[in-house]
């Protein structure tokens, strides 16, 4: 007896437990009943269904970040270009994506990308590379992110986000950039040079033309000083000659000897009667008493 009533508690528990069912706060579900859909939605808590007749799948409803790997693409000039980007996206209508999906998130991913990369091919056909690099990548983004939203509602998909995190030319592109970008800095550069020394030049003219100006200026004012220092002294020369014309001459005479005898050395023939020695030779004479 006990052992028929033992199992008829385990039967019981075991057929209690299949009746009920948890979804997390993270999570959604759908309630199936022989493969089909008979609830869809399920919001998080403590639920019950018919045990053995329908099952339950749990889907992880937070946001999800499809990151692929890089990608090469053709623009309009048909250089390539790596561009790396990710989409993050979440289950909007579990119904659909279990349908289309079959609740499979590596399958949607795998859908999800490939939408993302004919849009990427699309938009990237259509520019050159300098529009691309210059700044659209925000603009591209936005239209890929429209065109994929649209596809994926059909999948029980929403899309959230689609970024374009770098984009990285071909080798050679790079290369061939780089150098038009060396000579495009070297010519700047070198025009930056050239009308740096053009400066240099109308400065340095200045200044010589200041300099000419101020020496000229200043070897006027020491002609005017000096003639008017010589105005002054000839003027002076001429009041003592009139005070005294005798000693004026005789002040002179001595001064001519001083410099014309200052080295012992010196030899010179003149006549002992010219006017030279005017005031050697008219010496007093002795008085005769």
């Amino acid at each position: 007896m006990k052992a028929v009533l033992s199992i008829l508690v385990a039967v019981v528990l075991f057929i209690g437990s299949s009746s009920v069912y948890i979804v997390n706060q993270w999570e959604t579900a759908v309630v199936l009943r022989l493969g089909e859909i008979v609830k869809a939605d399920v919001k998080p808590g403590l639920h019950f269904k018919m045990p053995f007749v329908n099952n339950v799948r749990r889907f992880d409803s937070r946001l999800q970040t499809l990151d692929s790997a890089p990608e090469r693409f053709l623009t309009s000039e048909k250089k390539n270009l790596e561009v790396d980007s990710f989409v993050r996206w979440k289950i909007q209508d579990v119904a659909k994506f279990y349908t289309t999906m079959n609740g499979d998130f590596r399958l949607a991913g795998m859908r999800l990308g490939q939408i993302v990369k004919d849009g990427l091919r699309a938009e990237f056909g259509n520019r050159t590379v300098k529009e691309v690099i210059s700044g659209e990548r925000v603009e591209i983004a936005q239209k890929i992110k429209t065109a994929t939203a649209k596809t994926a509602e059909s999948f029980g998909i929403e899309i959230e986000d689609v970024r374009i995190k770098r984009i990285d030319l071909a080798q050679d592109i790079s290369e061939s950039v780089y150098r038009r970008m060396e000579a495009e800095r070297k010519r700047v550069a070198k025009d930056l040079r050239s009308k740096g020394a053009e400066a240099a030049e109308k400065i340095r003219a200045d200044a010589d033309r200041q300099r000419s100006v101020i020496l000229a200026e200043a070897y006027s004012q020491a002609e005017i000083i000096r003639g008017e220092g010589d105005a002054q002294a000839a003027d002076i020369y001429a009041k003592a000659y009139n005070l005294d014309p005798e000693f004026y001459s005789f002040y002179h005479s001595i001064n001519a000897y001083q410099k014309s005898f200052k080295d012992k050395s010196d030899v010179m023939v003149v006549d002992p009667n010219s006017d030279f020695f005017k005031y050697f030779n008219n010496r007093a004479q002795p008085s005769a008493e």
